[in-house]
């Protein structure tokens, strides 16, 4: 069992940077694939980034290619999304989640959620 918490959310203005963690309860986080999604007002919840349990290996949406790094801690049980040159459009709730398996982009496949942290971006 994992438990998850996301924190780092907040009001930022447009072309601004924000920091994502996701604190992560259990002895075994190390063999989790890790991934962020979100969910904007009135759409489906979208993929993020994602990356493999030793950190080697990473995925990106295209629209945050090159704005957005994915990475982990696995001695501090954490994993952080560093957010820059936001844009209004990347205004959501953000989740973190865990994957027993390979992680990727589609989010039925993670085993566990966190509640999620709010990012607004302002244009």
């Amino acid at each position: 069992q994992v438990q998850l918490v996301e924190s780092g959310g907040g009001l930022v203005q447009a072309g601004g940077s924000l920091r994502l963690s996701c604190a992560a309860s259990g002895r075994t986080f190390s063999s989790y694939a890790m991934g962020w999604f979100r969910r904007a007002p009135g759409k489906e919840r979208e993929f993020v980034a994602a990356i493999n349990w030793s950190g080697a290996s990473t995925l990106y949406f295209d629209s945050v290619k090159g704005r957005f790094t994915i990475s982990r801690d696995n001695a501090k049980n954490t994993v952080l999304l560093q957010m820059n040159s936001l844009k209004p459009e990347d205004t959501a709730v953000y989740y973190c989640a865990a994957d027993a398996g390979v992680g990727g982009s589609t989010w039925s496949t993670y085993d566990y959620w966190g509640r999620g942290t709010q990012v607004t971006v302002s244009s």
